[in-house]
Formats: structure tokens, sequence, C-alpha cells
């Protein structure tokens, strides 16, 4: 897979105990790769990245450390960055504003920096977010060149994180290392059991026979399986190893145009497979989230021949089996489920399974 680019290659992966990070070091560990993780403690209880017993390197530190940071540079001597590290919630956001822009911002300015001053550095990708437009609400999905924007501290960060790479990208860095971001949509799966977000408050409450509370359920959002954000970063990682420096940019990865879902929807479609049981509330209105969220990822289809490879079926199918195998049998099936969407990528003949 990937032109077998990641194998005996040295990554490091920031905020790799989270959900996203840790879905990323088992796959890079999968494809043959030299993983360093680095990140702030366990995030949350039950953890997958504790679940996963991943044999990694995982220096548990702050990115705002910057000389914890540039010593571990020094010491591991990276080849391929992937920031995932971040206060990833809007909600926390309102509460939090000024960890959320340390972290957000000048965390991205300290991984930057660190990448600047060590030579074995040749790729970087910011994971960044699909919040990071500024959301007019418009029915047709933001492009790539849309402008940045966020009414939010969390999606205000994350567009500063994207104007800081691109800041860094053209200033400081020549064609030896090349840098990219990427921004998907809302991503689910199994093993995520953080604060604030849908699938985590629906299996949590599931667990202690209690109603999840859902305060907009005709929001609509660009969902898709944590598995196909991360086939997105690991293919466009690929291309900036290759030293293709037409690849060095910005690039969306979420659903098909069609597939966008309300959290109504991804609530029945669970219901097909789960108990749960739902109260509606009233939204606090002092905090603004938006009710439209799209993704236009034609860029990454053309450019990049990326594709989702799981249906909305499947989507639904395999994070309910996860949370079910774990809660009812405490098995976690994250390497089966890795296999089975490699395996439908191949059969699918998606261009990264199949070379």
């Amino acid at each position: 897979m990937f032109n077998n680019i990641y194998f005996k290659k040295k990554v490091f992966v920031t905020g790799h105990t989270g959900f996203k990070g840790s879905w990323l070091s088992l796959w890079l560990k999968h494809l043959g790769a030299e993983v360093c993780g680095y990140s702030l403690d366990i995030p949350t209880q039950p953890n997958h990245y504790k679940l996963l017993k991943i044999n990694i390197k995982s220096i548990i530190a702050d990115i705002l450390d910057k000389k914890k940071l540039a010593k571990t540079f020094s010491e591991f001597q990276p080849e391929i960055i992937f920031h995932l590290a971040a206060q990833p919630l809007v909600r926390r956001s309102y509460l939090e504003p000024v960890n959320t822009f340390m972290t957000n911002i000048m965390g991205t300015v300290n991984i930057l920096e660190s990448c600047r001053h060590c030579d074995s550095v040749q790729a970087v990708i910011n994971i960044t977010s699909d919040k990071c437009y500024e959301n007019k609400e418009w029915v047709w999905g933001y492009r790539e060149n849309d402008p940045m924007g966020g009414y939010d501290p969390y999606s205000t960060s994350k567009a500063c994180s994207e104007l800081v790479t691109a800041a860094y990208r053209n200033s400081f860095y020549d064609n030896k290392t090349l840098v990219a971001t990427a921004r998907s949509g809302n991503v689910i799966g199994g093993g995520d059991w953080s604060e604030d977000r849908l699938i985590p408050d629906i299996v949590k409450a599931r667990s202690t026979n209690k109603h999840v509370e859902i305060r907009n359920p005709q929001a609509t959002r660009p969902w898709q399986h944590v598995l196909e954000a991360l086939s997105g970063y690991l293919l466009l990682g690929q291309k900036l190893l290759e030293k293709k420096e037409a690849f060095a940019e910005s690039w969306n990865f979420g659903p098909a145009d069609t597939d966008n879902l309300s959290v109504k929807f991804i609530l029945d479609s669970l219901k097909k497979h789960l108990d749960i049981k739902v109260k509606f509330r009233k939204i606090n209105s002092d905090q603004h989230e938006a009710n439209f969220l799209k993704l236009d990822c034609s860029k990454a289809h053309s450019k990049l021949n990326w594709e989702p490879v799981w249906s909305n079926e499947d989507m639904i199918f395999h994070t309910a089996l996860w949370y079910k195998q774990y809660y009812e049998n405490r098995s976690v099936p994250s390497t089966r489920q890795l296999k089975d969407y490699i395996s439908k990528a191949k059969e699918k003949n998606i261009d990264w399974a199949m070379k």
C-alpha cells in the first residue's frame, strides 16, 4: 500500500493518544513504519491507544514545551510529521479560549519550528479541520481556496493554524521539506470516548442505560469513518515523501457530495444496530454552533485519485460493531476492521491499496 513508502520510515505523530492519532499509529505500524508518538497523557477512560497496546515510542509531553519538542526531534530524527495534537472541541473552546488558541496556534508554530531545525524532516502534514472555513452555511461545499474564518475560538484557532502553516511553507521551507494541510469532516469510528461528541455520547449513555441528550438533530455535517480520513492523510504523505511539490498544498478529505448527513440520520441508522435511548434538549443560545457544513473534495478526487471506500451503511455498521464487541466481549476489533477496510479498498481497485 501507498507504494510501500512508509516501510521503515521514521514517522512522528503528535496526538497519538487521541482517537484519530491512535488509529493512525496502528495503521502506520501495519505499514512497517517506525513510529514516535508525542502527546499529552491518556485523554479518556477507556482509551483506544491504551487498549491497542501498539509497540511504538511514546512521549508524554506538551507541544507547548519547545525544549522537550526540540530534544525529541533531535533524538528521533523523523522523516515525516503528522501533526494531530490539538484542543479539538468547539464547546470546550468557549470555556477554555486561551488554552485553545495556545495549543492550536502556538502548538503548530512549535511543531513547524522544530521541523525547520531538523534536517531529517522531508514532509509535514498539519491536520486541521473542516471548521477552518468561514462558514456561511452555503448549500455547496467549501473548496480549499475559500476564505479561512471562524465564529468560535476553536474554528478560529484552526483557521489560524492553516495560515501559520502557509506562512512557514512560503517563508522558511525549501523543496527539501514539503508541507501540506489536511481538512477532514466529522470522523466517527470505534474507540472514541471524547467528550461532547455524538457517537461517544451515545455509547457512554448506552453503557449506563441512560438517555443520550441531543442538541440539534437537524445539524448536517460531512460524516465519515476515521479510516477514510486517514487514507487521505497517508496518501498525501506518500506524495510528499516522493518529492512531488505540487501536493504541498491544502486538501479536503470528506464524504461524497451526496453523503452529508444529519444528526438524526446518524441516530436512526445506529438504532438499527444498537439499543439507544434519546432525549432532545434545547441548544444553549450563548454558544453558537453551525447548522450546516459541507466540504468539496473534488480536488482530492481528481489530483490525488482519492475516494471513500465504505458506504454510509458500512460506516455506521463498523462503528456500531466495534462498540458492541468492546462492551459485550471486551475485545478491541480495530486491527480486524483496518484489514476489512483495506480489503474493501482492494476490491474497489482504490489506487493507494493496489500499489
